[in-house]
Formats: C-alpha cells, sequence, structure tokens
C-alpha cells in the first residue's frame, strides 16, 4: 500500500496533476468512515448522508 502511495504521488508530482490529491484523499477518508462504521451505533446516521 506505501509504495502504491508513493507512485501516486510521484505521478502527480510528474505530470503536474495536484488537484487529483483532495479528490483521492476524500474518497479514502468516506471509504474508512463507511468501514469503521459498518457494526457501530452510528451507521444508520452515515448511511442516510448517502
Amino acid at each position: 500500500m506505501i509504495d502504491f502511495l508513493k507512485e501516486l504521488w510521484a505521478f502527480a508530482k510528474v505530470r503536474k496533476k495536484y488537484w487529483l490529491l483532495p479528490i483521492i484523499i476524500m474518497l479514502l477518508l468516506l471509504g474508512a468512515l463507511i468501514v469503521l462504521s459498518q457494526g457501530s451505533v452510528v451507521a444508520p446516521f452515515i448511511y442516510t448522508l448517502f
């Protein structure tokens, strides 16, 4: 996973695609939020956001 992130950063740096990084970070945060809340009491409230 670390190698993938290093390659992604190198791609963004070389190709000047810095605008992709906030999108990728937000997608990772939303994915982590959904995965971590699967078995919790907060899950119904998170699913109402989508």
